[in-house]
């Protein structure tokens, strides 16, 4: 599944956006962490920082295998055998990975696809009873430097709406901002 709008940037502008360790940090990755996933890791932007933080596995996926091809070449120069880095279609056949396997899932500027829920029931799939979801969306601004368009752009209250109607339950005033462009949520199973 490419979702809408979804071609990258030059690396160069694309990292230019982001604060990737703080992210991960304020989206309550820890080092305790067994098994993290990312969905659309792109250039590697979460994934690669994620691998340097956690003793466990990070699952880097995307359909696009140019990206997988230079997130792994990265994971292999930095020497960080804990990364797996694959090509998979969510939409079409999922991630492959075991059910609850998974600690932490990664959806970072990915819930503006026409399918969403295919998305969040992926994550809900493989997520554990303990682990967590993080979101990450551009802001409700067209000021942004980049972005999806404004038709297809999630307000914060739509994105948490799309994430609890799924079953993730989400802190009352759970929202962060993610300075310079996002805002971001963790949520976790409800059972």
């Amino acid at each position: 599944m490419k979702t809408r709008e979804s071609g990258m940037p030059p690396e160069g502008s694309w990292n230019s956006f982001f604060s990737p360790q703080k992210t991960l940090l304020a989206l309550g990755l820890t080092e305790r962490c067994s098994t993290a996933v990312d969905f659309g890791c792109g250039y590697g932007t979460f994934s690669i920082p994620a691998a340097r933080l956690i003793r466990g596995t990070v699952y880097a996926l995307d359909i696009d295998p140019e990206m997988v091809v230079v997130t792994k070449a990265k994971a292999d120069a930095e020497h960080l055998p804990n990364l797996v880095a694959r090509q998979c279609d969510f939409d079409e056949s999922g991630t492959g990975l075991d059910d609850a396997m998974a600690d932490y899932v990664m959806l970072f500027n990915i819930l503006h696809t026409e399918r969403p829920y295919a998305l969040l029931r992926e994550a809900r799939r493989i997520l554990n009873r303990s682990g967590i979801l993080a979101v990450m969306h551009w802001n409700y601004d067209s000021t942004t430097p980049r972005g999806p368009s404004m038709g297809i752009r999630l307000r914060p209250q739509q994105c948490i709406d799309i994430v609890r109607e799924f079953g993730f339950t989400i802190e009352m005033n759970a929202l962060t901002q993610i300075p310079p462009y996002h805002y971001g949520f963790v949520a976790s199973r409800a059972e």
